[in-house]
C-alpha cells in the first residue's frame, strides 16, 4: 500500500532515490538513452519525491526554473493510485508559490488525458523526444 505523501526533493541529497525512480521507468521500462535522461538542470530543480513506508522511492518529477514540469515518473507497482496527480499538485504548487504564471510540460502521448485532468491543454503537432512521442502542453495558473 503506498502513500501520497509528496515531499520536496533535494538533488544533492535525494540524488539516489531520485535517480532509482528515473532509471525504472525512462531507461528500464521505456529505454530512454542513458545521456538523455540526465542534464544539468537536475541541480537548480525543484524535485518532488513521494516514499513509500519503508522509504522505497515510489514518483518523482521536477520543476525548472523556466516554469517546465518534467522527469514526471512512478514506478509500476505505484500506477494508478494518485500518486502522479499528487507530484504534479506538489509542482504546480511550488510554481504558484513562486508567483508563475503558467507552466508547461512536454507530456508523453498516452499521458495527455491523465494532464488535461489536471488543467493543461495541449498545443502544436506531436513530436518525437528521445523516441517517445510527445505533446507540448500548457497550464495557465490562476
Amino acid at each position: 500500500m503506498t502513500h501520497r505523501v509528496v515531499r520536496p526533493a533535494s538533488w544533492h541529497e535525494d540524488e539516489g532515490k531520485l535517480r532509482q525512480v528515473r532509471e525504472a521507468v525512462f531507461i528500464c521500462e521505456q529505454n530512454v538513452p542513458v545521456e538523455l535522461e540526465w542534464d544539468e538542470a537536475d541541480k537548480t530543480c525543484i524535485h518532488a519525491l513521494v516514499e513509500d513506508a519503508e522509504g522505497l522511492p515510489l514518483a518523482v518529477g521536477r520543476l525548472l526554473p523556466d516554469g517546465q514540469i518534467g522527469r514526471m515518473a512512478v514506478r509500476r507497482e505505484a500506477r494508478g493510485q494518485g500518486v502522479g496527480g499528487a507530484v504534479l499538485a506538489f509542482l504546480i504548487g511550488q510554481a504558484r508559490q513562486r508567483n508563475f504564471t503558467e507552466v508547461w510540460l512536454h507530456g508523453q502521448t498516452h499521458a495527455v488525458p491523465f494532464y488535461e485532468q489536471h488543467g493543461f491543454v495541449a498545443e502544436g503537432d506531436i513530436f518525437m523526444e528521445a523516441g517517445i512521442h510527445h505533446r507540448m502542453m500548457r497550464c495557465v495558473l490562476g
